[in-house]
């Protein structure tokens, strides 16, 4: 088999250990589960791990466009958040760079697809961080794996409240909507 690298290059083996790939099925429309992404009213509501919050500076959802934020941590960090977006094809993909300013040397891209899957949408996650370092770091210190499991959970719940079903895609009441 093989591989390619995120540009569509052969040498994937070469991106695999600075990647990190987190997927969810979400009950919705996938036309719904992209907006969640597209305005700032929408992300303020559910970006970020559990216990997170989030405060914008500047958003402007285009390509080339940035989102400029503060996430707050539940023990009281704020960490300094800096994304671009580097191209949008609604509503199937979203690609951008992540960073704590815009000049930041380890900066990681993402892309995030979303693919209908009957009455779900499963989103892919792909992140690939500059070195594998980077990449190790980011899930032993800050916990990608999980802080992305989360944010994808906290996606889920969010646009499950939209479309007012009442349960997850998985059958569990969300947090706030237990009767």
């Amino acid at each position: 088999m093989t591989t390619t690298s995120s540009d569509g290059e052969p040498g994937g083996h070469m991106v695999a250990d600075r990647e990190i790939v987190i997927s969810r099925a979400i009950g919705a429309p996938r036309e719904l589960v992209f907006e969640a992404f597209t305005q700032v009213r929408h992300l303020s509501r559910w970006w970020g791990p559990e216990g997170f919050t989030t405060t914008t500076r500047s958003f402007e959802f285009r390509a080339g466009g940035v989102w400029d934020f503060v996430m707050h941590g539940p023990d009281g960090t704020d960490y300094q958040e800096w994304i671009t977006w580097s191209e949008i094809v609604p509503p199937e993909r979203i690609a951008m760079v992540h960073g704590e300013s815009r000049d930041d040397p380890n900066a990681f891209e993402s892309v995030l697809t979303f693919e209908p899957a009957g009455e779900e949408t499963r989103i892919v996650m792909r992140t690939v961080f500059p070195t594998k370092e980077l990449r190790d770091e980011a899930v032993e210190k800050y916990h990608a794996i999980e802080g992305g499991e989360q944010t994808l959970r906290n996606l889920a719940a969010y646009v499950t409240e939209l479309t007012g079903n009442g349960t997850t895609p998985n059958g569990t009441v969300p947090k706030g909507a237990e009767g």
